[in-house]
């Protein structure tokens, strides 16, 4: 069993980093750039907040992958017999990381034209756009913490 804590622990550390992130950008972040900041300097801070936050979401997600498998592999012997919360927790991971890949390779860049060209009613449309999506992406991320932590549940 010691064997498998050190994959286990990774695999919470990065799940937590990239829940609480999303959590703290959203419900923390978000507010206080909108009580402090105007239109033009809130979108140029966003465009670095996520350049920043998405590398840590990247290493997140490798080492959630990683872990995930050799877990998945040495604990249930493949995904066929593992239980069903380990297979929710996957498919939310896999719809988790859809989303993510939405927001970083279309709309962000999206995002970074638009502050680019100062052409900012198209930067705060796709901002909201990205908050929406980011909002799912906690809600969803939420539900397979809860899932890993309450497997009865499932």
């Amino acid at each position: 069993m010691l064997a498998f804590a050190l994959p286990y622990t990774l695999h919470v550390l990065a799940s937590l980093i990239w829940v609480g992130g999303m959590f703290f950008a959203w419900l923390v972040l978000r507010p206080a750039t909108v009580a402090a900041l105007e239109g033009p300097a809130r979108l140029k801070l966003w465009v670095e907040v996520f350049q920043r936050f998405f590398t840590w979401v990247w290493l997140a997600v490798g080492v959630l992958a990683i872990t995930g498998i050799g877990m998945l592999h040495v604990r249930f012997s493949g995904f066929e017999t593992a239980p069903r919360y380990v297979q929710v927790m996957i498919g939310g991971g896999i719809v988790m990381f859809a989303l993510f890949m939405r927001v970083q390779s279309l709309l962000l860049p999206e995002l970074r034209t638009a502050v680019q060209a100062e052409d900012w009613p198209v930067g705060a449309a796709v901002l909201a756009r990205i908050r929406r999506m980011v909002g799912a992406n906690l809600l969803l991320g939420i539900a397979v913490v809860v899932v890993a932590s309450s497997r009865w549940l499932v």
